[in-house]
């Protein structure tokens, strides 16, 4: 089997080394659904910008993604199909004028749309989509002050206890959702047969989803606005104000907010609101940083939700590496040069928690500049690491980028993916659906184990440090019953199984620890008959480990490498994942496109192109060098 080995692992590194871009990244899509697709069609229309190239080719692509009855999926074996994505379809086909309420598709999709429950049902981000669109009425109010963005830092909740994801996408919700903008041209579409209330009468009762904890945290709010007795008569504007301020001053240099498809979307309507002409340069900058983020897949064009250029590259570079490819190779020179102009020198809203530390991660997107992350550090460090002892500047990058990452640590021992100590339980309690993975940034197991993963096999750090006690201690006080982790950004509980056992091995915790012990026989107990592994999105949804009843690459790479990482010797379930990798390369169905990643749980997966490539070249190098 070994020949097998590196035969596959030689085919794949002459694909990666061919992909490379002339800069030294990656750009593999980062694919995610079509609501971005049928959002920006929506967008182009409501700002009268008559880009039909662009429009007719996202509508191709949201048509060739409708199921044989009518709806549109979030993933393969979702059954019937998801109402929020099915009415995201509907709406931009009906709104692009290339498709008519007549058509049989549409008349599927209507079918589907009443039958999964009516508009009234869908994710609360497409509520507001349509609302601001002139499809859906807004509440009589907003649940939620933008004076909560005055409150300072001392208040028992302020703006800043809310995750910099969240802050992203809710500036411009707190702008929009308390003027109530709508905005409806002349090609809009009519949307109100669509609801099973009749004449639409009863959206206020549903729009939010709010509790006796939500009220009372909103009163305790309001009182809070009423003792700022030092600010200004008319507070709610100077609210609005500093919301305006708080996206403009996070514009990257292709003038999207934070990089981000949604919120720099829900912007564009935010400075709408506030009397800023459609032809803004502003608002023309944004749009033209939105256009630059679509791909081409298969043929056709796909709006990204952001690029994962920096995520492709650092990931590469290491894997390619790891396969036994130089640090002084032309291709990872070049990729690992790219790293490095991609560290961060800005301050973010990181700071505002971690004020004592210099800035030295790196973000997941090519202009990112202000948001880094943990996984993204340090997934570039481990890229950069053989070239740290022979250039100066790699050395300087490698101390900005420990120092970072020791920082970021949580005070509970475990690491945030953005920003240290944002997990106010009390924030789950505001009414917006997903409040958990959009207002929260806890300690989690893929990145926990990940960043042990780092420190024990690529820095000198022992396992009597500080930081290393405390991530071990938070993963085991955090396995499941089963003896599985939960990944929060990857499908789901294989990823942060993979990642937590590996990064307790690394950092000196025994194969036959109860904890290691405990996963490996889990792992071993979800393996395939084919030899592979794989797990539904689903898992993500209801919180334990559902089966996809096939298996993927990426989910068996991850869990075979989990298996030789606790192993001195191959097992059986080892050679049998290997061999399933060797095979399945050679075969291409739908398991191949499945999720590999997750942004929010039922409403938002993400496919990487490049995880096939990266995790089955992993698994196969650590093989290789472990058993050959």
């Amino acid at each position: 089997m070994i020949l097998d080995v590196e035969n596959e692992m030689k085919r794949i590194i002459n694909i990666v080394k061919n992909d490379q871009s002339a800069n030294g990244s990656w750009v593999y899509p980062f694919e995610t659904g079509i609501k971005t697709d049928a959002w920006m069609i929506i967008l182009l229309r409501s700002l009268e910008i008559n880009d039909e190239a662009l429009i007719q080719s996202l509508v191709r692509r949201i048509v060739s993604k409708q199921e044989e009855n009518g709806a549109w999926k979030l993933f393969d074996d979702e059954k019937n199909g998801n109402l929020t994505a099915t009415v995201d379809a509907y709406y931009a086909l009906l709104y692009s004028g290339y498709h008519q309420k007549n058509d049989k598709e549409m008349l599927a999709a209507k079918r589907q749309i009443l039958a999964l429950g009516g508009i009234e049902n869908v994710h609360l981000f497409t509520k507001i989509m349509l609302a601001l669109t002139g499809q859906y009425k807004w509440p009589r109010y907003f649940p939620l002050p933008p004076e909560i963005i005055l409150f300072p830092l001392s208040f028992p909740i302020n703006y800043f206890d809310i995750s910099v994801f969240g802050r992203a996408n809710l500036t411009p919700i707190l702008i929009v959702g308390n003027k109530r903008f709508s905005l409806k041209t002349t090609r809009s579409p009519n949307l109100q047969d669509l609801f099973q209330s009749r004449e639409n009468e009863h959206q206020d009762d549903n729009f939010w989803n709010e509790s006796a904890e939500w009220r009372s945290l909103s009163t305790y709010m309001q009182q809070a606005i009423k003792s700022m007795l030092n600010f200004p008569a008319n507070i709610r504007a100077t609210a609005i104000k500093q919301a305006e301020k708080y996206m403009i001053d996070r514009l990257e240099s292709d003038g999207t907010f934070s990089n981000y498809f949604s919120s720099t979307f829900l912007m564009i309507f935010a400075l709408l609101s506030l009397d800023y002409s459609k032809s803004h340069p502003v608002i023309q900058k944004a749009l033209t940083g939105l256009k630059s983020m679509t791909t081409l897949i298969n043929g056709q064009v796909h709006m990204q939700y952001t690029t994962a250029t920096v995520w492709n590259t650092n990931l590469l570079s290491y894997a390619l590496q790891e396969a036994g490819v130089s640090f002084e190779d032309t291709t990872i020179q070049k990729a690992n040069h790219y790293l490095l102009s991609r560290q961060h020198y800005r301050y973010g809203d990181w700071a505002i928690h971690n004020p004592n530390s210099l800035p030295g991660g790196w973000g997941f997107s090519d202009l990112n500049t202000m948001h880094p992350d943990i996984d993204d550090t340090t997934a570039s460090l481990r890229a950069i690491h053989r070239a740290v002892k022979h250039n100066t500047s790699y050395r300087h990058a490698w101390d900005r980028g420990i120092n970072w990452l020791l920082t970021m640590q949580n005070n509970d021992g475990g690491w945030p993916a953005f920003e240290k100590n944002v997990n106010k339980k009390l924030l789950t309690y505001l009414p917006i659906e997903g409040g958990e993975y959009i207002f929260l940034d806890p300690s989690t197991a893929d990145l926990t184990g990940r960043t042990l993963e780092f420190f024990g096999n690529f820095t000198n750090l022992t396992s009597n440090h500080s930081s290393i006690k405390n991530g071990v201690k938070w993963l085991k006080q955090n396995q499941e019953k089963d003896g599985s982790w939960y990944g929060r950004w990857g499908i789901c509980y294989i990823y942060g199984t993979w990642a937590a056992v590996t990064g307790m091995i690394s950092v000196g915790v025994s194969p036959n620890d109860p904890s290691i012990i405990q996963a490996l026989n889990w792992l071993k107990s979800i393996q395939n008959s084919d030899g592979g592994w794989g797990e539904s999105c689903n898992s993500d949804i209801y919180r334990t480990y559902i089966p996809l009843n096939a298996s993927t690459i990426t989910q068996t790479a991850w869990a075979v490498d989990t298996l030789i990482s606790a192993s001195e010797k191959t097992t059986s379930e080892i050679d049998a994942g290997i061999q399933f990798l060797l095979t399945a390369s050679k075969k291409e169905d739908w398991t191949k496109h499945y999720p590999k990643g997750q942004g929010l749980a039922g409403e938002f997966y993400m496919h990487y192109h490049s995880y096939d490539y990266i995790f089955s070249l992993l698994a196969l190098s650590h093989y290789h060098k472990k058993y050959k």
